[in-house]
């Protein structure tokens, strides 16, 4: 049984347009897959707590010498990342705040992103240990950015993902909403037509 897990970052919730464009997909991979299981988790709603010294702290420390403060920090990271480590597909809803990402969803990066959970150092190099998922990146944007200098996201969360071991990413940009209804109305359908062509039978089934 497939497992899929959808990760929200707007602060609309979901409201925000990558929420939307991320449960439109969600929608059509459901029925594409019965029986299969959904997790949601809308960091707005449930937001992780940004990472502090104490946090990390906890994170570092030997289990057997952890706090009970340390222990209940650990605990929640270790259940971020089993939920991670348990789904087949994860699916990332993400709009563009000043440039860069919502501040929650690196809040959750740095929660999941751990030493010898979802990776390792080795002499030739950092590895990986989060391997065999498929990810699909639903941006969305106010502005024109893509292919431009000013995309700081696509590089940055395919590089976090690639390093914990999630290499198999698509993005699909909704951008240009903020510029013009007309604007805003192509580039959403435009958005809609790529994840009726990603997530077709055939598609789905490569």
């Amino acid at each position: 049984m497939k497992n899929l897990l959808q990760i929200n970052t707007s602060i609309f919730s979901d409201g925000g347009q990558s929420s939307q464009l991320a449960q439109r997909f969600v929608a059509a991979w459901r029925a594409n897959n019965p029986g299969a299981t959904v997790t949601l988790r809308d960091l707005a709603k449930q937001p992780v707590p940004h990472i502090d010294a104490a946090r990390f702290g906890a994170f570092i420390a030997k289990p057997e010498e952890r706090t009970a403060d340390q222990q209940a920090v650990a605990r929640d990271s270790d259940a971020l990342i089993a939920e991670l480590k348990a789904a087949d597909v994860i699916v990332l809803g993400l709009p563009l705040y000043n440039f860069g990402l919502p501040s929650t969803l690196k809040a959750y990066f740095d929660h999941i992103g751990r030493a010898g959970h979802t990776f390792k150092y080795t002499e030739k190099g950092p590895v990986g240990l989060v391997t065999g998922k498929k990810a699909y990146v639903f941006a969305a944007r106010g502005g024109l950015y893509a292919g431009t200098p000013l995309d700081t996201q696509t590089s940055y969360v395919r590089h976090f993902l690639g390093f914990i071991g999630i290499t198999d990413v698509d993005f699909v940009y909704a951008e240009g909403l903020a510029i013009s209804d007309a604007s805003k109305a192509a580039s959403i359908a435009k958005a809609h037509r790529e994840i009726e062509q990603i997530t077709a039978p055939v598609a789905l089934a490569a």
